[in-house]
């Protein structure tokens, strides 16, 4: 679908109006509200296709529509990356262990608005590794969105997580990374988790685009499986991400994908 609201800049992101705040925030709240009802779910023992069979009957149960279900010929309505999976994990027969870690990916439609949010979950008993890098890994998110307002660029975002997950003697992915989004799913811009200050293109009000970091417990590379799909990380280290959607704002940013139940953390709520 083409968007054709607001003007573009010369590096091709879309500057959105005032009022298209209201249907961002409506359907990263349905997204991150979907999230929210999945935790009890997340036991040992509970295939990853359980969890994803529920998100899909949650969706239609709303009346909203999924943008993962046909992409690219993706037919899940979620993606779930556990332990070393990086991302784009397929739901399927496994079966969660106890202290297994997961990542939740959901992106719904809402009234033509993409809602997309991500977050980690822990099965059964958390090891102290798995909750450290869980830890690091949201503070890396939050410490990239507080970098978000007018007149920072990308580049302060990206440096801001990457300073803070390299101190912790972590690694931030580089093959993936955050994008723009609105009546579209991927749009300019593309959010690098790591960067320079003052490099990239300069933020403006009325920008709407996604930040996600994944971190590695171990080094950075990853690999994608002979599915074209699912990413790894080659060493088998295990993997965290978290996402959420966010609006610039004349004085900072709104985030659209803010947990309703206070669950965007695994050991909160």
């Amino acid at each position: 679908m083409e968007d054709t609201r607001g003007r573009i800049t010369r590096e091709g992101i879309r500057i959105y109006e005032d009022s298209d705040f209201a249907g961002m925030q409506r359907a990263g709240e349905v997204a991150a509200e979907i999230l929210d009802m999945v935790v009890p779910l997340v036991q040992p023992g509970v295939a990853t296709s359980v969890i994803d069979d529920f998100i899909r009957e949650e969706i239609a149960r709303r009346g909203v529509v999924s943008a993962t279900i046909g992409y690219k010929g993706y037919q899940h309505a979620s993606c779930i990356s556990v332990n070393h999976v990086v991302c784009h994990g397929i739901p399927g027969a496994k079966v969660l262990a106890d202290g297994d870690i997961l990542n939740i990916d959901v992106t719904v439609i809402v009234d033509g608005w993409f809602g997309d949010t991500s977050r980690m979950y822990a099965a059964g008993n958390l090891g102290r590794k798995a909750e450290r890098l869980i830890d690091v890994t949201h503070e890396a998110l939050m410490r990239g969105i507080a970098a978000v307002k007018p007149g920072n660029t990308f580049g302060d975002i990206g440096f801001a997580i990457q300073a803070y997950v390299e101190a912790n003697r972590m690694s931030v992915v580089r093959d993936f990374c955050g994008h723009g989004l609105g009546r579209v799913f991927h749009a300019p811009p593309n959010v690098l988790h790591y960067g320079r200050p003052g490099s990239g293109a300069v933020l403006e009000e009325g920008m709407f685009f996604t930040i996600e970091p994944m971190v590695n417990l171990g080094r950075p590379e990853t690999k994608v499986l002979a599915d074209d799909w699912t990413a790894v990380t080659r060493d088998k280290s295990l993997s965290a991400q978290f996402e959420h959607s966010v609006g610039v704002t004349a004085t900072g940013c709104q985030i659209f994908t803010l947990s309703p139940a206070g669950k965007f953390h695994p050991t909160w709520g």
